[in-house]
Order: structure tokens, then C-alpha cells, then sequence
């Protein structure tokens, strides 16, 4: 069911305001380069290694770390065909939520957004104790200050309540010169190691390369706790690169930008992972890596995975920038997270769920202002949570958010792809577009690949996760996320039966007017 044209109160061309009685986000606000610096900061290259490759490598597969991601390349990238194949016809904020409640229906479709609101409400949360740890450090070693780390996760969430209240532009800049810098840097290391032919191993293509060890756990068990816990994360470091599709109706052309967007930021950022996490287990040698992941190394941490190379290759200098870097570029994560969270909250309030004051948008910026600080208190209730309980803001905040997080968007990632085959082959739509392989076989393929995957932890969590592990929390994930997925279904058929207007309306709000800009006179809608 398309959403059918109303008096407007807004440009159409530009600008936010209201069409079809539904206030809409700032249109072109951002071209593909903005875009793609949005999905990519949020993916963060920089957290993404430094936060999840010593997990990956201490816990999870060991020196094959990058063999996890080379599956995790391949699956998100079969993945990422149908998913563009359906944002070529479908434009809207919620993203996931909006392409599932189309394939599968209304009431399987709000159950995904609120998994999906979950996930992204507590990623920021989770990237935010990351930040602390890495300013706590930064701060004691540079600088001589010894703070709690609630003190910069404090910091940190009011900093980034402040610049999402504003439009898109500023975010996108920000996010942008951060990800330039952690790239370049992420990129000179990994250089220096290839071009002086690896550490007391060489360079272990072999070993690190080999598929099969994606599968295998570090010890070189089966297909068990380490191999489920290490894909887990690899597939973590993704997270947030569906988000193109979130800024669809923010973005130029979006019809061409959102499908290009997603291919550059999935494949690229693929590439990139295997490339450093190869040269980061060949600088360190295999044995040393798995030992100073592990924390079995007297004074060192995860982080002396990339200070080592970087100092033996480039010098002290450069070290000191990589911290630096990696505090720039975990708060650059910490905020695009906000902003995928601030999108989904307002894609379900304007929808008339939850509260509708969430749809509401800034007169003057077109930014979900009203959703951006609900999800601001959010988070700052969560960071408090594990504040007051005495954890961890990496071992405990940063794992176990991260967890459930990812958790529940490998399952969202699973129903989007199957909602794929729903819309195109099961329901019918554009013919010209459907393809047996682009809208049949790889969205299947993607969606079983990363059931797998969350099966594989699920299956053996008891040992996971090191120390978080023994926490109520970490116990509690499985259950709360089918919880929260439970209860989508059970307010969708409640909206069904009590609030037919509003149920009608489900997932269905999504951009027309994306066509008029990109050209197009078909509308999208189911």
C-alpha cells in the first residue's frame, strides 16, 4: 500500500516539513560521500579493530582472525545484493523495519524494529565505555589525568546530544575528517608490516587466511565457543553499515546514492578488515598475538596489538596519534550509532507507535531532535547502570552490549534478507527488477550464512565473552532479545485488532517524493 499524496506544507524538492501529514527529515542533506562516510564511521574501523580484534584473536579464532572476516566479507556481501536490489524501490527511514514490514508483513515487521531499536540503542551505549576506556587511558598516559571513566562517558554523551540536535552536515564533517585520519593510520601500519615482510612469522597468509580456520577457535578446537564467539565479533564490526538506507530521505538521489552507498561501505570496509587484521597477527607474530589478546603478556593489552608494529615501524610518534585516534574515532562511532538510533525511534513514532512525539522533526534543522534525546537519556541510563554496578567499561559495558546488540541485528540482517525473496518473488513486485540470483539466491544465502553465525554462539555462550561471561547480563541475552521480538509481534497483532488506522500505517510511511528527486515516476510501497 503506497502512501497516497497529501496537501504538503513543505518542499518537496528540499528541506524538512510535513507531507502526507507526516513530518519528514531534511531532504538533501547529504550526497554519496556523506552517506558513505556516515555507514562507514558507524561500522568505525578504527573501534572495530582495536575494540573487536583482540577478542577476535584472544577468544575467538585466534591467529585465523582474519579468515573470520573474509567469511564475514562474503556473507554481508551476498547479503548486501538483495538488500540494495530492494532500496532501489524503497526509501525510509527505519531501513530494516520498513523493508521487512513490505516482505513479511506488518506484524513480523514491527517485531524487527523493535529488535532493531534495541540493537542500535545499545550500540551507542556500548562504544561509549569503549570511548572511556580508551580517554581514561589516553588521559593517564599523555596528560597525567586519573579520572573514573564515567567522567568521559559523560562527556562523551553530552558532546554528541549536542551535535545530533543539529542537521546532518555537521555530523557527516565530523564523521569524515575522523574516519579519514583512522583509516590513514590503520592503513600505515598495515603497510609498514607488508613491505617489511611481517614479524618473527613472516607474513602468515596461510594460517590467517585459510577459510576453514573462520571455523575453528583459538587452540584450533572445532567449530565451538572460540569460532562462535570470534565470527560474532567479526560480523560486529560491521554493524552499521546497512545504515545508508537510513538516510535515504536525507540524502541526494537517493535511489542511486543508498544501493551505491551500501556496496562501497560493505565491500570496502571488508577488504580493509582482512588487510589490517592480517598485517596486525603477521607484525605481532602468531604466537605473541594470541598471548597479548589473551592479556597474558605482564603490561600489555589488547591495544599493544597495533602499538608494537607502530612503534617498531614508524616510531613513538605514532603511537601517540593512534591513541588519539582511536578516542577520535570511537566517539565518531559512539555519535553515528545516536543518529541510527535517533532514526529508527522516529521512523516507529511517526508511524504512531510508542509516542508520536518522536516523529516530530526541528523546524529549522529537520532533525529528529524529539527521538535524539530520548535516545540521548537512553543511553546515559545505561552507561549509569554499569556505572553504579561497579563493571567495566570495556570488559563489561563494551562486551556485553556489544553482544546483544549484534545479536539482534544478525537477526533483523536474517528476516531483511528473507524479506527480500517475500517481496519480489512471493508477493510479485517489479518483475523488472526481480533476478534468481540478486533477489532469490544471494539474499537466501546472506540470511542462512548469519542465522549460522548467531546459532554457532547461542550454542556455546556458556564460555564466551571471557570475563562478562559470568555476569546476570550476559545470561540474560538470549532472552532478551526473543523477549523484545515477542513483544513487536504481540503489539503489532494488539495494533490489529484495538488500532486498525494505525496498523494500516506500519512500516508503510516511506519517501515518494525520493522518486520525483531521482527521476523516477514508480512509486515504492507494498
Amino acid at each position: 500500500m503506497a502512501i497516497q499524496r497529501g496537501d504538503a506544507t513543505g518542499d518537496v524538492t528540499g528541506g524538512a516539513g510535513r507531507r502526507d501529514g507526516v513530518e519528514r527529515l531534511k531532504a538533501d542533506s547529504v550526497g554519496l560521500p556523506g552517506v558513505v562516510f556516515m555507514a562507514v564511521a558507524t561500522a568505525a574501523p578504527i573501534t572495530a579493530m582495536t575494540g573487536n580484534l583482540p577478542i577476535v584473536i584472544g577468544q575467538g579464532n585466534g591467529a585465523g582472525a582474519p579468515a573470520a572476516y573474509v567469511f564475514a566479507t562474503l556473507v554481508l556481501t551476498v547479503f548486501s545484493v538483495g538488500y540494495v536490489a530492494m532500496a532501489r524501490h524503497i526509501t525510509a527511514a527505519g531501513a530494516f523495519y520498513g523493508y521487512i514490514s513490505h516482505g513479511l508483513g506488518r506484524v513480523v515487521g514491527m517485531a524487527s524494529g523493535l529488535l532493531a531499536v534495541l540493537a542500535y540503542i545499545v550500540f551507542e551505549a556500548a562504544v561509549l565505555g569503549f570511548f572511556a576506556y580508551a580517554l581514561r587511558a589516553l588521559a593517564a598516559a599523555q596528560l597525567g589525568v586519573v579520572l573514573p571513566w564515567g567522567w568521559y562517558a559523560g562527556l562523551g554523551l553530552l558532546v554528541i546530544a549536542v551535535m545530533a540536535w543539529f542537521d546532518l552536515h555537521l555530523t557527516a564533517r565530523v564523521l569524515g575528517v575522523a574516519l579519514v585520519l583512522e583509516v590513514a593510520v590503520l592503513g600505515a601500519v598495515s603497510l609498514a608490516v607488508l613491505v617489511t615482510g611481517g614479524g618473527p612469522d613472516g607474513l602468515v597468509a596461510g594460517e590467517a587466511l585459510d577459510p576453514l580456520n573462520a571455523f575453528r577457535g583459538v587452540g584450533g578446537d572445532g567449530a565451538g565457543a572460540g569460532a562462535g564467539l570470534g565470527l560474532f565479533f567479526a560480523f560486529c564490526s560491521w554493524v552499521g553499515f546497512e545504515s545508508t538506507a537510513m538516510y535515504g530521505e536525507e540524502s541526494r538521489d537517493p535511489k542511486r546514492v543508498v544501493p551505491r552507498a551500501t556496496l562501497i561501505s560493505v565491500v570496502g570496509v571488508g577488504l580493509f578488515y582482512v588487510f589490517v587484521s592480517w598485517m596486525i597477527v603477521s607484525g605481532n607474530g602468531v604466537r605473541h598475538a594470541v598471548e597479548v589478546a589473551r592479556g597474558a603478556v605482564p603490561g600489555k593489552d589488547g591495544n599493544s596489538l597495533f602499538f608494537d608494529p607502530l612503534g617498531a615501524h614508524l616510531g613513538g610518534w605514532a603511537v601517540t596519534v593512534f591513541q588519539w585516534l582511536v578516542v577520535s574515532g570511537s566517539f565518531a562511532c559512539a555519535m553515528a550509532f545516536h543518529q541510527c538510533a535517533a532514526r529508527y525511534l522516529y521512523a516507529i513514532g511517526r508511524e504512531g507507535f510508542v509516542h508520536p512525539a518522536l516523529g516530530r522533526t526541528h523546524p529549522r534543522h529537520g532533525s529528529p531532535h524529539i527521538a535524539s534525546v530520548a535516545q540521548s537519556v537512553i543511553a546515559a541510563a545505561l552507561v549509569a547502570g554499569f556505572l553504579l554496578a561497579g563493571m567495566d567499561p570495556y570488559a563489561h559495558l563494551y562486551t556485553l552490549l556489544a553482544l546483544l546488540g549484534t545479536m539482534a541485528i544478525l537477526i533483523v540482517q536474517t528476516l531483511c534478507s528473507f524479506a527480500v525473496v517475500g517481496w519480489f518473488h512471493v508477493q510479485g513486485r517489479h518483475p523488472r527488477t526481480r533476478h534468481w540470483f540478486r533477489t532469490l539466491v544471494a539474499p537466501l544465502a546472506g540470511g542462512v550464512g548469519m542465522a549460522g553465525v548467531v546459532a554457532l554462539l547461542v550454542l556455546h555462550r556458556d564460555a564466551a565473552a571471557g570475563a562478562a561471561a559470568g555476569t546476570l547480563l550476559f545470561r540474560l541475552i538470549p532472552y532478551l532479545v526473543t523477549g523484545t521480538f515477542l513483544g513487536g509481534l504481540g503489539l503489532a497483532l494488539w495494533m490489529r485488532a484495538r488500532r486498525p488506522e494505525r496498523y494500516v500505517r506500519m512500516g508503510r510511511i516511506v519517501l515518494e517524493d525520493a522518486a520525483e528527486r531521482s527521476g523516477e515516476a514508480e512509486p515504492v510501497g507494498a
